[in-house]
């Protein structure tokens, strides 16, 4: 008689973990896009307020919560 499978472990995405952090009150931190390169015609307050992280919308947690903890 064989033992009954155990179910298998969901692996986390990894490109997804190394992009987003969960607070802890269970939100999702992200930082913003457009800041890699093309910065000399960016001004100065733009560039500074792409430094800051921001949370992921509403409407993308479930997917991202779905990638993390999956």
């Amino acid at each position: 008689m064989r033992k009954p499978k155990a179910k298998l472990k969901l692996k986390t995405k990894r490109g997804a973990a190394k992009r987003f952090k969960l607070t802890a009150s269970g939100k999702i931190k992200r930082h913003k896009a457009f800041k890699r390169h093309i910065l000399t015609k960016k001004g100065p307050g733009r560039r500074r307020g792409l430094r800051k992280s921001v949370l992921v919308s509403d409407a993308d947690v479930e997917q991202v919560k779905r990638m993390l903890l999956a």
